[in-house]
């Protein structure tokens, strides 16, 4: 308990980078590939997801909510990441020995998942390519259609994007990155009495490290590479709260990430 009656909470949040991409392992996927722009993962990518799920869930933090991007790989990587922390077994050292999720039982009460604009890809020709992008700027199919690619029944139908439609095309890597940081931020203070896993891609790793560590640069964000922040939250008797700053748990070299100080 804090004086005057408040009480001192921490929060967690983990923002991570979604799995092995298919067109970085087959260059040709995109010449032939229906939609260029939204690449799937490769099949190593859903191994190293439900591996990075596992690794979670085995943290000893809980994680109650898991907020995605739309783009594919960041779906399928969350399903993933999903299926390992809803599955149910008697021990999760039966859990460690499952390879791949083909046979999760799964408990979706367990995560409460939903979809947000606001941690999209850089929608810009260095992210994507001007030549990839769609001409008539449907990047996606219907919001339903998407949340039918995550484990039945841990779709939270009330849950809003901070976000209500996607970025505006060729925003510059410094829009990108002030709307990762604004966004974890309003997703943290939406949900402040819950852990949250943010699934989107490699700039939006380097973003959350950067705001948080002043004079720092990241280096490397491999797939699946996760950060995890905390913060104190103190909650009055009015119901309001006032947070402390977001602070960097992850140290370099922890969960594929390489930063340092640029000082």
């Amino acid at each position: 308990m804090a004086d005057g009656g408040g009480e001192v909470r921490v929060q967690n949040v983990w923002v991570m980078r979604h799995g092995d991409r298919i067109d970085d392992q087959e260059p040709l996927w995109v010449a032939h590939a229906k939609r260029p722009w939204d690449p799937p993962l490769a099949e190593g990518g859903l191994i190293r997801a439900w591996t990075a799920g596992k690794r979670l869930r085995g943290a000893g933090v809980p994680i109650h909510r898991v907020v995605v991007s739309p783009f594919l790989r960041c779906l399928q990587t969350a399903a993933e990441v999903i299926r390992a922390l809803c599955c149910v077994v008697d021990d999760d050292s039966l859990l460690l020995a499952m390879e791949t999720s083909q046979d999760a039982v799964l408990d979706p009460s367990r995560v409460k998942v939903s979809i947000e604009y606001g941690l999209s890809e850089m929608l810009n020709s260095e992210a994507v390519g001007s030549t990839v992008a769609p001409k008539d700027k449907k990047w996606f199919p219907h919001i339903s259609d998407l949340g039918a690619l995550l484990p039945s029944g841990t779709l939270d139908q009330s849950a809003e994007s901070v976000y209500k439609e996607l970025p505006h095309w060729e925003e510059s890597v410094l829009e990108a990155r002030k709307r990762y940081v604004s966004v974890i931020r309003a997703l943290a203070d939406k949900y402040p009495n819950e852990n949250l896993l943010l699934v989107s891609h490699g700039e939006a790793i380097g973003a959350s490290i950067t705001s948080a560590l002043e004079d720092s640069m990241v280096f490397d964000v491999e797939y699946c590479a996760s950060c995890h922040l905390r913060r104190k939250i103190l909650s009055n008797p009015l119901q309001s709260f006032n947070t402390e700053d977001f602070k960097v748990v992850t140290e370099s070299g922890q969960t594929g990430i390489a930063y340092g100080s640029i000082s």
